[in-house]
């Protein structure tokens, strides 16, 4: 597993998506994800464990000095559904592993295409916010495709934009449930076993990046509109899932 080739490509990947997580709230894992399983460097159960560890990383530094932003209130909500999704994800990821590759591979796709669909979607901000059980229902999807492909963010995303919150507010939302989701994440995997030697190795050679290219995000963002921005977010993951869809199905 320690190829230091794929590790320089995987590194690459990582540095890219926590820029786009860090001007966006959002897209870290989708792009991780689909970029290493299009491009075959390792294999999903792997792939999933390290963006947990590198969220936290990229999360405790987004947030750094920009707490007064979280709406606790919904976050907490969130994160009451977030659990038991969890654990019923990484079951599911278990299972498949095993002899359903292709059907994950699908899947995989299925989710990041739906997900950049989502976040392409911009409906009208809603005149009151959501109610609790609102947000306990996306944490409870965000939860599950979280535990399956470390990917907390479409359900979630699709939410947030639609709430009368300041755009602050719903970035510095959606970085602190993710790593609060991948606090727990990585918690459930360490009892499975799976924070192998490789895990941590690659995921200490990633982090450099992350914190890296975190403070670059929060430094220097790009000279694009939000819109914009989410534009690029959402076409790069269409064209992720649907090629991971059409490499499964053919």
């Amino acid at each position: 597993m320690m190829d230091y080739t794929t590790l320089l490509i995987f590194s690459g990947i990582i540095a890219a998506a926590t820029y786009v997580q860090t001007v966006t709230g959002f897209a870290l894992g989708m792009i991780v994800m689909g970029a290493v399983t299009m491009l075959n460097l390792v294999p999903i159960a792997f792939t999933s464990v390290v963006i947990s560890l590198v969220t936290l990383v990229n999360g405790l530094t987004a947030i750094k000095g920009e707490r007064q932003a979280l709406d606790r209130r919904r976050v907490g909500a969130v994160m009451i559904g977030i659990v038991p999704g969890l654990a019923l994800g990484l079951y599911l990821l278990t299972f498949l592993s095993g002899t359903h590759q292709t059907l994950l591979h699908f899947a995989l796709g299925l989710a990041i295409f739906v997900g950049g669909m989502l976040i392409m979607l911009r409906p009208e901000p809603l005149e009151q916010p959501s109610s609790q059980p609102v947000f306990m229902g996306a944490g409870l999807a965000s939860g599950f495709l979280a535990g399956l492909f470390s990917l907390a963010g479409p359900p979630l995303v699709y939410l947030f934009y639609r709430q009368p919150f300041e755009l602050k507010t719903i970035r510095i939302c959606l970085l602190g449930i993710f790593l609060a989701c991948s606090s727990v994440r990585t918690i459930m995997v360490g009892f499975q076993g799976q924070l192998t030697a490789d895990v941590l190795i690659f995921s200490a050679c990633c982090i450099p990046m992350v914190m890296l290219f975190t403070w670059v995000g929060k430094r220097f963002p790009p000279p694009l509109s939000s819109t914009n921005m989410r534009r690029l977010a959402f076409a790069l993951l269409i064209g992720i899932g649907a090629s991971l869809m059409l490499r499964a199905a053919f």
